[in-house]
Order: structure tokens, then sequence, then C-alpha cells
């Protein structure tokens, strides 16, 4: 027993001085991150709660404390694992899997998606923790319980913070969109002071009178800023090798930066207060993904065609929302959310085509040396 753990302490101390060094040595750290926000998660409940009787959900709840300490250790956990995969002085490379050093993420890329992290841990545990509300009415909880449930939230969340922010892939950027903009929109739903918005617009979830305002508002802009770090590493590794597709990867990453900006300012100008400009930058966001799927074969014609078929297909709907909307078939709040879900996942499966674009011309790849100890580089098969 005393030899066991004295290794895991040497594995430990191992992992945390070289911790980039392998996949083990990452998920060690993120182990030790996770019980340390459990640890401190617990002990700092315990404080707070002792004496108390708690309720699940609400001001003052386990659920409250729940998601306001994941926000919390998100953040911290985050730093630490952009800190892990730091490369060494003089080093070469990136530290994520990205085109190259020229293509690293900056610091308002990190902060975006430290934001959207922190913003999945803060809506999601706020909506378990109604949903569980609605599950167990009237049900009391004790001091002791529910520190051990505040502790696990804050643990777990670390853990995933962590190991996101280790391994951020130019795919699993999708992903965290996709995610980020499901709670966020569900979270303004659910929390909005006018059971019926949804007969306005969508946009009435972002109205200052509304309480669902700051989520819905705030998703929009991080949601934006991720848009257009997703442009720069959706076009950075493709194919250039005429002057004509140099030109067409600059105008679709153009493209792509202005529906991220147009999708930001949707967030930063409220439609009860700015409607001319609101309404401008969201028509003006549909016009320019309209206009890259139309040109997207000139743009990128190494793109495959089911791709561009896949786009034409989207556009075709949203044309049609519009005519149902003009003819008063559907109400502006359908056109909207179903245009937003089409163009949203439209960008998903933009970046995750141009990766497999990108390995694919890339030809053979170089393997990982062996755990052997070989370090000298392999053809992969």
């Amino acid at each position: 027993m005393r030899e066991r753990l004295r290794h895991a302490i040497m594995v430990s101390l191992d992992a945390l001085k070289r911790p980039a060094r392998s996949a083990e040595s990452i998920e060690t750290i993120a182990l030790l991150v996770g019980a340390a926000a459990l640890a401190s998660g617990f002990g700092v409940s315990m404080i707070l709660f002792w004496g108390e009787q708690l309720t699940i959900s609400g001001r003052g709840s386990i659920g409250a404390h729940a998601a306001v300490g994941g926000a919390i250790v998100t953040v911290v956990a985050f730093a630490l694992g952009r800190a892990a995969v730091r490369p060494r002085a003089g080093a070469r490379g990136a530290r994520d899997e990205f085109t190259g050093p020229t293509d690293r993420l900056r610091w308002y890329d990190l902060i975006a998606i430290a934001g959207a992290y922190a913003s999945v841990a803060l809506l999601g545990w706020s909506g378990v923790a109604q949903l569980l509300e609605l599950s167990f009415i009237g049900a009391p909880v004790f001091a002791f319980p529910g520190s051990v449930l505040v502790g696990v939230a804050l643990g777990l969340t670390a853990y995933v913070a962590f190991l996101g922010s280790a391994r951020l892939t130019p795919l699993s950027l999708s992903m965290d969109l996709a995610v980020f903009l499901v709670v966020g929109a569900f979270a303004a739903m659910l929390t909005s002071s006018d059971p019926r918005w949804w007969q306005n617009n969508l946009s009435a979830l972002g109205m200052t009178s509304n309480a669902a305002a700051p989520a819905f508002n705030v998703t929009l802009v991080i949601a934006g800023i991720i848009v257009t770090t997703i442009a720069r590493f959706a076009t950075a590794a493709l194919p250039v090798a005429l002057p004509a597709q140099r030109r067409g990867r600059t105008v679709m990453r153009t493209g792509l930066v202005l529906v991220g900006l147009f999708l930001a300012a949707v967030g930063v100008f409220p439609v009860d207060r700015f409607f001319a400009l609101h309404n401008t930058v969201a028509t003006g966001m549909v016009v320019v993904y309209g206009v890259m799927i139309c040109a997207l074969p000139w743009l990128l014609p190494t793109l495959p065609r089911v791709f561009f078929a896949l786009g034409y297909a989207y556009v075709a709907v949203i044309a049609l929302l519009a005519m149902f909307f003009v003819t008063g078939y559907y109400n502006l709040t359908a056109v909207e959310l179903i245009a937003a879900v089409l163009i949203f996942s439209w960008i998903i499966v933009f970046l995750r085509t141009t990766a497999t674009v990108t390995a694919r011309d890339d030809g053979p790849e170089i393997a990982a040396p062996s755990v052997a100890g070989d370090r000298s580089p392999t053809l992969s098969s």
C-alpha cells in the first residue's frame, strides 16, 4: 500500500514538472485540478452552509453556489490548462493541433473561449438545479450533502475545463460553439420575464426590459468572437497553390469574420434601444452568409461538392422561410430561430470539412514517438 501511494505521488510530481510531455501527464494534472476544486468547493460550502437548511435552486441555494463556483473554477482551470501546454523556451511549434505557430490562438481568442466555458458552467448548473427543483418539490438540503454536491460539481467542472483548454483543436472549437449556443439560448428562454416573447421575435430576449437580456446578449457577443476565431483556423491550412486560391481563401475568411462581427453587434445593440442598427447588422449577417454560399465553388473549389449542395439547400430553406413570413404563415421568431440553427450548423460543418480537406492534402502523417523510448520519427501507414 505504501509503495502504491509513493508511486502515485512520484507520478503526480513528475507530471507537474513536465506537464505537456504526454497525454498521461495531462490527464494526471486534470485529475489533480479536479480534486483540488472538489476539496475547496466542499470546504467553502461547509463554512457557508453550516447550520442552514438549503433549497436546490434559487438565491442562496446549492444550485446557485454550484453555478457561480463552477464559473470561477472554470476560468482558473482553463488558465492552468493553457499553462500546462505552454511550449518550453526556444521550442518551436504550436501548443495546439492547429496549422503552425503563426496560427496560434491569440489572447482575445482564449478570453472568448474561456468565457464560453465559464458561461456554460454557470448556465448549465443553474439549469440542472432548476430541473432537480421541479423533480424534488419542497425537498430540503442539509449542509453536509449540499456541500458534497457542490464540491463534486466544481471538481467535475474543473476537470472538464482543464482538459478542454489543454486539448484545443479546430474541431473542438466547433463543438464548443455548438454547446455554448444551445446552453445560452435555452438559459435565456427559461429566464425570460416575458413568457410570450416568442410572439414578437428572437431578439425580444435581448431587450433591456427582459430579465434574460444579459444571458442572451452576452451569448451573442462571445459567440461572435468565437466565429471570428473559427474563421481564421478554418481557412488557415487550405491549399493555396495558385493566386486565385489565395484570394478565395482571403475572401472566405473575411466573410466569416463579418458574420462573427455582425453576430456580436446583434448582442451589443439591443433591438429596443437600437432598432435600425440592430436590424441592419442582423440582416447583414444573413446577406453575407448567402453571398458566401453562392460564391463558395469559386472561392474554395477544393471543398467537396456535396458540401456546396448542402449550402445551397440551407440558403433555399432560409429563402422559403422568408416567403412564409411575408405571407403570414410563420412568425418572425420561427424564421429567425430556424435560420440561426442553419447558419451555425453550416459554420460547424464547414470547420470540420476544411479540417478533413487539410488532412487529405497533407499526405502521410508523422507518427508519435513510441512508448519504449524510440524517438526516431516514422511514417504512418
